[in-house]
């Protein structure tokens, strides 16, 4: 149920991305986004994390 959505940023000599996910609450059952500026090679274990 992740919703994938990666933008690249570059920034001087470093490349970043901006992974948004997703995430159901528990207690709700709301669809709130989490939003965060990583190196891409760590895109993947971010989505995958439960």
């Amino acid at each position: 149920m992740a919703k994938k959505a990666v933008a690249s940023l570059q920034t001087g000599s470093k490349r970043l991305s901006k992974a948004i996910n997703m995430v159901r609450s528990p207690k709700t059952g709301a669809y709130t986004f989490v939003e965060a500026i990583m190196d891409p090679k760590q895109v993947d274990a971010f989505f995958n994390k439960k």
